[in-house]
C-alpha cells in the first residue's frame, strides 16, 4: 500500500479494515472483542503512527477512560492477527492496511508529516533472513523501517 493520496476515503479504508479484522478472527477462531474492536478503530484512525497513550485518549474523547494494561493487551492481540504494525522507532502503531498473508512488510515512515505506508518486498526479507542464517543467526522477527520524506512531502519542499 502506498501513501493514501489525499482525496483518499478514510472511512472507506477503516470499514475495510475492520471488516478484515473480523474475518481474520472468525477464521482463527478468535474474539474481536468491542474493547479490541475500539483500539483498532482508533489505531485506524488516521494513517499516522499513535502510541498507547494517544489511542487511550483517542477512546475517551467518546467513552470511559481504559487502563492502560487493556489498551497494551489489544494491541498485542491485533500485532498478533495482523491487524496493525508496531512502529519501533517511535513505539507506536499503525493499521495495516492490507493482508499479508503472514508476510512481513516493510515501513516508510515519513518525517513531515507523520504518514506511514507499507511496503511489500518479501525479496528483501528472504535475502536478509538467507545471510543472517550464513552467519550462524537464528532470525526471530524482522523490523524494516525506512524514513524519509512521502511523495507530497517531497514535492512540497
Amino acid at each position: 500500500m502506498s501513501f493514501p493520496a489525499s482525496h483518499h476515503n478514510h472511512s472507506q479504508c477503516t470499514a475495510d479494515l475492520l471488516g478484515r479484522a473480523e474475518r481474520t478472527c472468525e477464521r482463527r477462531g478468535s474474539r474481536l472483542t468491542a474493547q479490541r474492536r475500539e483500539v483498532l478503530n482508533c489505531v485506524a484512525e488516521s494513517h499516522n503512527a499513535a502510541g498507547a497513550y494517544e489511542i487511550i485518549e483517542r477512546m475517551a474523547s467518546h467513552g470511559p477512560r481504559p487502563a492502560p494494561i487493556t489498551v497494551y493487551r489489544a494491541l498485542d492481540f491485533l500485532l498478533a492477527h495482523g491487524l496493525v504494525h508496531k512502529v519501533e522507532s517511535r513505539n507506536a502503531y499503525v493499521a495495516c492496511s492490507h493482508s499479508h498473508d503472514g508476510e512481513p512488510a516493510a515501513l516508510l515512515v515519513c518525517e513531515s508529516c507523520g504518514l506511514v505506508a507499507e511496503l511489500d518486498a518479501p525479496e528483501v526479507f528472504t535475502k536478509l533472513e538467507s545471510s543472517a542464517k550464513a552467519q550462524g543467526f537464528a532470525p526471530q522477527r524482522c523490523i524494516v523501517e525506512m524514513t524519509g520524506r512521502c511523495g507530497q512531502c517531497a514535492g512540497s519542499a
